[in-house]
């Protein structure tokens, strides 16, 4: 094959993985990312009591929560609860809806997109229109519209999820699919007679896997972000299943008297938010070739 059709060899796992430990953002990420998944992989273990125990020393006199000290290192909820060991659970909660929901959109959203760039014809009409009809509606009215549909529990909040944030999946992979369609080596394949799977196993989807893998991984924070959302207007996850969002929601008329009821699973929030996002960023930098050589 000519030289004109070749295309570059792409990045090993090996590669990929020394790359990313090269750079400081990426190395903070992972260890970030790996604190919380660790949590909660090993919540068990990890947490000091059961996230449904009310305590009955777990709040004053007046019955309001305890703030943080010896005992509860995070305080107490308004039902006596440990904050910590609600938290740490809550991390599984936000992590499986996370890893479900966006693999669910990332799954349907790339399989829309290749499709649609691939094909061409009625199938990129009819796939791309619904795609923009889909995007035409705001995602997080529609989550609200669907979750109150259906009976709120934590697998409905991640089918909600993906049904919403597909759209960005798709539109992404049909734009970079018709562009690999039209290249060079494409072309000389369909020449010498290759068939559509060969072309779209062999050479498109490899192609595809360095933007899947970044936009999945940028994903998980948008769907974390999106389930806490909807877990606070009441209609996401709901209790006793520990979720970041509800715990703000259950405590949030405590905001004033007891603000650590909020604050710290906000930070839990926006740390597993930063972290996936300084990932996905990290990855994007590796797998790119227009960034190879830059730090």
């Amino acid at each position: 094959m000519p030289d004109t059709v070749k295309t570059a060899a792409p990045e090993t796992p090996k590669g990929v993985w020394r790359r990313l430990l090269e750079r400081k953002l990426a190395v903070f990420a992972l260890a970030l990312v790996g604190v919380i998944v660790g949590a909660a992989v090993f919540a068990p273990y990890v947490a000091p009591f059961d996230p449904a125990e009310q305590f009955f020393e777990g709040l004053t006199l007046e019955g309001a929560p305890l703030p943080p000290g010896e005992t509860f290192w995070l305080g107490t909820d308004l039902l006596g609860r440990d904050l910590l060991s609600r938290l740490i659970y809550g991390a599984q909660t936000s992590l499986i809806i996370g890893v479900v929901a966006n693999g669910i959109a990332v799954a349907v959203g790339a399989f829309v997109g290749i499709l649609a760039g691939f094909f061409r014809g009625w199938v990129e009409t009819v796939l791309m229109r619904f795609t923009d009809l889909m995007m035409a509606f705001p995602a997080l009215l529609l989550a609200i519209t669907l979750a109150a549909l259906f009976r709120p529990s934590l697998w409905i909040v991640a089918m909600v999820i993906a049904m919403v944030n597909w759209v960005q999946m798709a539109r992404v992979v049909y734009t970079e699919t018709r562009s690999l369609s039209e290249r060079e080596f494409i072309l000389a394949e369909r020449a010498m007679g290759a068939g559509l799977f060969r072309i779209l196993f062999r050479h498109i989807l490899p192609h595809l896997l360095s933007t899947i893998v970044v936009f999945g991984t940028l994903g998980i924070s948008t769907t974390v972000l999106l389930e806490a959302t909807l877990s606070y207007l009441g209609i996401g996850v709901q209790p006793p299943t520990p979720s970041w969002g509800n715990i703000i929601y259950e405590n949030q008329t405590y905001f004033t008297s007891a603000p650590w009821l909020v604050f710290f699973p906000g930070i839990a929030i926006i740390a597993l938010a930063l972290g996936f996002n300084l990932l996905g960023d990290a990855l994007r930098e590796v797998l790119d070739p227009t960034q190879k050589g830059r730090h």
